[in-house]
């Protein structure tokens, strides 16, 4: 096993929102943090993450941040859907976002853009990946999110899934 998809809520989904000095989304960082150095021990070294906002964000600058701190191996590979995915996010967060595909592999999965390229996206990192690392509220699940799709079709593949509850 080398490789890890990751998948989560867009910070609409979360009760802290957009805060991430709240000290719920401080301590889910937390967790992912120490998840993603749990990975790295077990072997895995190539993350594929979705390149949008919320939990993909964070954990791409989670990673990147890993490199500085003796993870020097990691590989980063972003996923976009398709070229100006991002077009109409707020300046701070397309600023963001080129640090992160300023340090990290990128692969446009469509050419074309429209709502099927997301998923399209996601079952490309899947199919990619030895795991699948999801945070997801199982107890409060929102059974239409790409979240949530992702995970099915991860379940249907029989991959490897690990579950970060938000809340807890």
């Amino acid at each position: 096993m080398d490789s890890c998809t990751i998948t989560g809520p867009r910070p609409s989904r979360f009760k802290f929102k957009y805060n991430e000095s709240a000290k719920e989304c401080v301590a889910l960082k937390s967790r992912i943090k120490n998840q993603l150095i749990q990975l790295y021990r077990q072997g895995i070294r190539n993350f594929y993450v979705g390149g949008a906002l919320g939990v993909d964000m964070w954990c791409s600058e989670l990673l990147l941040s890993l490199q500085k701190e003796g993870y020097a191996d990691i590989h980063l590979i972003t996923a976009i859907p398709f070229k100006g995915y991002d077009h109409d996010w707020k300046p701070e967060y397309k600023e963001r976002m080129i640090k992160i595909l300023e340090r990290s592999d990128i692969v446009v999965v469509c050419q074309k853009p429209g709502a099927s390229s997301y998923l399209e996206r996601n079952r490309y990192m899947v199919d990619h990946a030895d795991c699948l690392l999801a945070v997801y509220d199982i107890e409060n699940p929102i059974s239409r999110s790409g979240t949530a799709m992702t995970i099915r079709y991860a379940q249907k593949i029989g991959l490897p899934t690990i579950f970060i509850q938000p809340s807890t």
